[in-house]
């Protein structure tokens, strides 16, 4: 579907339960959500993915990366399709989509909103963001990282993306599949993103929450850990629900896919 001149790939289960927007983390697509598709389907839900731009096989523009433009994205998605009572659930880069969303969006479309695994209130540590759990130096390598080899970079993250305390929580076949998608990025978008992710501020942003919130994050989190993060967005929204997964790692839609559904779909059916 196009909005904005931006051909965003969405899919749709359709049906006349309450909409569920499922938004990616980086650099992945989403189908990096197949874990929860069915089972959200299953429990009554109308369940939305779309690939952000540059990701996937959505449209690959030179610019729109910051979140402002990513917000309105979503912001097009549920005007397209004309939806109201929505639920968002943002993973990792994707909570930022969320935040960004209900601060220049307003709530009046919304349901509640879940932030999973998810990069708000701000990763960059800075001097008046000293629980920032990114350093300028570990943004630095990431981004020559992924510059100067994607192959090899793509094999490191996702490898990370996976495991807890350094053990793999998925199969090989899973991590492939991750690989794929990864791929399926462009690089000016992979670039543009990462940026955005790493450097946004959202504390303003999460104080316009007012609605259901859901922050569930894994405790064994290498790539966003809860301290600097799901701990700091659940303390920034008041009556929001806080559930940590023992063992879990950043992927851990994935790996720990059964206990993330039953908690995400729990808290979507209030």
């Amino acid at each position: 579907m196009a909005t904005q001149s931006i051909g965003l790939h969405t899919e749709d289960t359709g049906g006349s339960g309450r909409a569920v927007i499922l938004i990616h983390g980086w650099p992945l697509s989403g189908k990096a959500w197949e874990h929860q598709v069915q089972a959200l389907a299953g429990a009554g839900f109308r369940v939305i993915t779309y690939d952000r731009r540059g990701f996937g096989q959505s449209d690959k523009p030179e610019s729109g990366f910051d979140y402002s433009t990513l917000a309105n994205d979503v912001a097009d998605i549920i005007e397209a399709k004309a939806l109201t009572d929505v639920s968002l659930v943002g993973f990792s880069m994707g909570g930022g989509e969320v935040a960004r969303y209900v601060a220049e969006h307003g709530e009046s479309k919304l349901h509640s909103v879940v932030f999973a695994a998810a990069v708000p209130p701000y990763m960059m540590k800075t001097p008046d963001n000293p629980d920032g759990p990114l350093t300028k130096e570990k943004a630095d390598e990431m981004e020559a990282g992924i510059k100067a080899d994607r192959t090899a970079f793509f094999d490191q993250f996702t490898k990370d993306f996976f495991s807890a305390n350094g053990v793999l929580k998925v199969s090989e076949d899973e991590r492939q599949k991750a690989i794929a998608l990864c791929h399926q990025s462009d690089q000016t978008a992979a670039l543009g993103c990462m940026a955005s992710f790493g450097t946004t501020d959202f504390r303003d942003d999460l104080k316009a929450i007012t609605v259901p919130t859901l922050v569930i994050h894994g405790d064994a989190d290498g790539i966003v850990p809860v301290e600097g993060s799901g701990a700091r967005t659940h303390a920034a929204i008041p009556g929001s629900e806080m559930v940590v997964v023992l063992g879990a790692p950043h992927g851990f839609n994935v790996s720990h896919a059964e206990e993330f559904n039953r908690h995400l779909i729990a808290f979507l059916r209030k």
